[in-house]
This record gives structure tokens, C-alpha cells and sequence, in this order.
């Protein structure tokens, strides 16, 4: 069970469940008015922690910087979600809606808490046990006192058992706000892949070719040939075959690299706008008579 004098340790500390995951941030804790002793911690939840979830602390256990509690993470994300009233107190409805959901008995509740011995809890305190059945959060700073009611009874375990911080003899009070932290998280958003396919285009290209053509040369005798025209019969028939050549385009086609194309990301920056909700206390004047000033009666702060 976490004691008064842990209860800084634990504000604003993670909070892990039963199976070591973590559930979120430790952000108020809510003290019995019979005792003092601190009975609920809200744990703040979601992707920018907006959601707050009340966690029973009786069974909680402080292990080194973080606060490990009995639940499951999905059973704390799951918790009804229950209205604080202005003084930062929880109802006894909202209580009994947060027991059935951790399936705690109430009237098991009330009589642990009462039995003799270290065990029954409620003995525990400061004296005289009030109690209210509303209770503020432990936050930022502790809140007033508490009322009159009866100590170790059933009664005074059911209006009370969720009560207010002990008296600090401070008369100021502390007033909290939420702010809104927003982180960004990386995510898919899609695949490019590079194909390679294969497709036939027609190519035409101008070669120069070459051929062969007959052409008749009439030669006269002269001494320097007579001899060779001279040399066969002097009336004969004769045949002479001359072969005629002539290129022709010849298509051979080569497979050869002409480039190397590869994919690669860009990081690209812009700005989205995003928002949400955030709580804030206010402190409003009440009784307050100042003739000075009209206005400051139920002026908030």
C-alpha cells in the first residue's frame, strides 16, 4: 500500500499493470477522509495521454521510478469514466461504479478496512475520523480539510472512503490546468516498387549499300595487246560469265546498359494543425464582501 509520504514519488510517474506494460503517467491521487491514507490514482491514457483513468491503489506497489499496479492495462483503459465535482471530490455513486468495475465488493471493502489490526486500514489516521464520501485529487498542491463523520463505522466507510486531503494549515489554494502535448508517431502511408517489364518498338535507320553493275569496254589492237588477242582461234564462238555482287542490311541487335534507376525518399516537412480538450480549475469567490470592490464577490480565478 503507498503511504502518504510516497505520494510525490508517485504523481507524475509512469504506472505499470500487472504484466509490466506500461499504462500511462501517474497525474492525481485521491486520499480517504477517515484516514488520509491515498486510496485512488488517476492515470492519464491515449496517444497524447487525454484520457484519465481512476486505479484502485490499496494493492499498488512503488518499484523504483514507476508504480506498478494489479489490473491489466485494458481493464484500466476500460474503467467507467466518472465526474469530479468543483472541489475535486468523487461522489459515492462514481465510487460505486469504479468498485464494480475493478470487482471489488463494497461491503468486503468496508469490513477489510475496519478489522482489527495493521489490516483494517481505517484505524490508521489521525485521531477523530471524518468523512464525507467526496474527495479531492492530490495534485499539484493539497486541497482543505475535511468534514465531520463517524470513524470505523460502515457508514462512515461509506460516505467516506474516498475523502479529501488532510489540512495542511495552508490557506491558499492550488489551481491546475491541463496542457496539451502533441508528439508526432511514424506510420506506413504507403509502398512504391520499382517493375522492369520488356516492350518491342519499331527502329529504322539509314545504312549506305553497294552493288555491282555490267559495263561494255571496247578496247582497239594495238601492238601492246595483239599478241593476247591474237591467241585463240582466228572465227570462234565464246562465252565469258561475269558475277555481279551487291550488299545487303543485315539487323543484329545487342543488349547493352544504358542506365541505372533506383527509388529513394524525400523527408518532406509541413505544418498540420490539430486539437483537442484540456480541463482547467477555476477559483471562484464566495462570501466575500468588499465594498471597495462591488465585483469581487464570485469572481473566478
Amino acid at each position: 500500500m503507498i503511504a502518504r509520504e510516497q505520494i510525490h514519488a508517485v504523481l507524475d510517474h509512469p504506472v505499470y499493470d500487472a504484466e509490466g506494460k506500461k499504462v500511462g503517467d501517474a497525474k492525481h491521487i485521491f486520499v480517504d477522509d477517515a484516514t488520509g491514507l491515498p486510496e485512488w490514482v488517476t492515470v492519464k491514457t491515449g496517444m497524447f495521454g487525454t484520457s484519465e483513468s481512476f486505479v484502485p491503489i490499496k494493492d499498488a506497489a512503488l518499484v523504483d521510478d514507476h508504480l506498478e499496479v494489479p489490473y491489466p492495462k485494458s481493464t484500466i483503459k476500460d474503467a467507467p469514466n466518472v465526474d469530479v465535482d468543483a472541489g475535486g471530490h468523487l461522489s459515492e455513486s462514481e465510487e460505486h461504479r469504479l468498485f464494480e468495475h475493478y470487482g471489488i465488493a463494497w461491503d468486503d471493502a468496508w469490513q477489510q478496512a475496519n478489522q482489527p489490526g495493521e489490516g483494517g486500514w481505517a484505524h490508521g489516521g489521525t485521531g477523530a475520523g471524518t468523512g464525507t464520501g467526496t474527495g479531492t485529487a492530490m495534485g499539484a498542491g493539497a486541497a482543505a480539510g475535511t468534514a465531520s463523520g463517524p470513524m470505523g463505522t460502515e457508514e462512515g466507510f461509506r460516505a467516506g472512503t474516498t475523502g479529501r486531503a488532510a489540512d495542511t494549515g495552508d490557506d491558499a489554494m492550488t489551481r491546475s490546468e491541463e496542457q496539451m502535448h502533441v508528439g508526432v508517431e511514424r506510420t506506413e502511408a504507403g509502398r512504391v516498387r520499382l517493375r522492369k517489364y520488356v516492350v518491342t518498338e519499331e527502329v529504322q535507320q539509314t545504312v549506305p549499300v553497294s552493288h555491282e553493275e555490267v559495263r561494255i569496254e571496247r578496247e582497239p589492237i594495238t601492238e601492246a595487246n595483239r599478241d593476247e588477242a591474237l591467241s585463240g582461234p582466228e572465227i570462234s564462238e565464246a562465252e565469258h560469265e561475269v558475277i555481279l555482287h551487291e550488299e545487303r542490311p543485315v539487323v543484329e541487335t545487342r543488349t547493352v546498359p544504358v542506365e541505372r534507376v533506383s527509388l529513394k525518399a524525400d523527408e518532406v516537412v509541413e505544418e498540420q494543425t490539430v486539437s483537442g480538450e484540456v480541463r482547467k480549475e477555476e477559483i471562484e469567490v464566495e462570501g466575500l464582501e468588499d465594498p471597495d470592490d462591488p465585483d469581487a464577490r464570485g469572481r473566478r480565478y
